[in-house]
């Protein structure tokens, strides 16, 4: 693999959003850039040859300016084009390959119900093998101050997952805070309305828990401030919610053993639908 960071670039306003992601990404991590474009095989093959060619005109446009301004913005970074025919999905669950991170546009759910973040993009970061991050065209919140958020699950807590998350953070100069959803058992029956102190107690006793599996992470990065909260709830709802504030989000993918099928659980597809701020999701075993 080599050392890079990959951004799908096809115009949109999505897509310039996660270039100048990928580009601050890529300066801290001091790797190239490489900005990728797949032309899709027309649906019509009787478009005219005219036409296409100057659809080709406008990408190799589209390419060189906008390496040469990502050039002017980050002096000394490192910027390349590639261009691919093929299926965008494809092309690009492929080159992820060859690099630490690939970052993509998405919209997430707009106004309109059902309005998906783009079947590339989920594809994408259901199949890849390295971490995918999605970034939104638009974030009309006021400078967001919450740090990099991380969904984890105590009960399976990977080191795929720790060591992205707090390696970012160390490079971005970040906050790190983690968060563990969990509901009470059914066997608690009308008990846990009668006394709201069985949830508190429950929520500080995996919080500390969870500070005690993360401890030999925070003694690697001493730089990294991280914190760790359990709450009661929807871990869905509950990760959407304190997405408000982040500047990143991270949420982890288990890996089928059918690799080639795209799967995203529901925490997953929740946060990339609806959480403002760009999410990076990490493969897990």
């Amino acid at each position: 693999m080599t050392a890079q960071v990959i951004a799908g670039l096809d115009g949109s306003d999505e897509s310039l959003a996660a270039v100048a992601w990928a580009a601050e990404e890529a300066r801290v991590r001091q790797v190239p850039l490489a900005l990728m474009n797949v032309e899709e095989l027309p649906a019509n093959p009787e478009i005219p040859l005219a036409q296409l060619s100057e659809a080709a005109e406008r990408t190799e446009e589209l390419l060189r300016t906008t390496s040469e301004r990502l050039r002017a913005e980050h002096a000394g970074l490192e910027v390349s084009v590639v261009r691919a025919r093929g299926r965008a999905a494809e092309e690009l669950t492929a080159a992820a390959h060859t690099a630490d991170v690939t970052v993509l546009g998405s919209r997430g759910l707009g106004r309109m119900t059902g309005f998906l973040a783009g079947s590339v993009s989920l594809a994408v970061v259901g199949t890849a093998p390295n971490p995918v991050v999605l970034v939104r065209a638009q974030d009309d919140r006021k400078a967001p101050s919450g740090g990099m958020l991380v969904g984890i699950d105590i009960d399976r807590v990977s080191d795929a997952l720790l060591a992205f998350s707090f390696a970012e953070a160390a490079r971005r100069r970040l906050d790190l805070r983690f968060l563990h959803s969990w509901t009470l058992p059914a066997s608690y029956g009308y008990g846990a309305l009668m006394d709201p102190a069985l949830g508190v107690d429950r929520s500080e006793h995996l919080s500390r828990t969870l500070l005690d599996l993360l401890e030999p992470w925070r003694l690697r990065y001493p730089e990294v401030a991280a914190t760790a909260k359990a709450v009661v709830g929807s871990p869905a709802l509950q990760m959407v919610e304190a997405s408000r504030e982040a500047e990143l989000v991270v949420v982890g993918r288990r890996s089928r053993r059918l690799p080639l099928v795209p799967h995203l659980g529901h925490v997953a597809q929740a946060v990339i639908h609806h959480s403002p701020a760009p999410v990076a999701v990490v493969p897990l075993p």
